[in-house]
């Protein structure tokens, strides 16, 4: 199973039958990212490493909020999140461990450019 998730009120969420996971403000993803958009680019390594890869997309803008909100997450993954606090745990990181698990799947997704 898949869950999709949304942007409500400048919040993060995760969709589930049991009622909506709360991810984290919408405004610490965009910082995260560096920015409310995302250029699609491979690296000459990238490029090296994988010869074959499919770089059509390279160049394209994707709107962040757009991209989140596509976004699907698997059902192990979704239940991860759940797993980590949603308030941030030290001073000297403001995301959440959850917001920041989330990010980490949002840059991995942005990363691999248009599937």
């Amino acid at each position: 199973m898949r869950y999709g998730t949304t942007v409500q009120d400048g919040t993060v969420y995760v969709e589930r039958p049991d009622g909506d996971l709360l991810v984290g403000p919408y405004a610490a993803v965009v910082r995260s990212v560096g920015g409310p958009s995302w250029t699609i680019s491979y690296s000459p390594w990238v490029r090296e490493r994988y010869p074959d890869l499919a770089t059509d997309d390279e160049g394209i803008t994707l709107d962040v909020r757009d991209f989140v909100e596509s976004l699907t997450l698997d059902e192990a993954f979704v239940e991860s999140l759940a797993a980590c606090p949603d308030w941030s745990v030290n001073d000297e990181d403001p995301l959440s461990p959850r917001l920041g698990l989330f990010v980490g799947r949002l840059l991995q997704r942005l990363e691999r450019g248009l599937e």
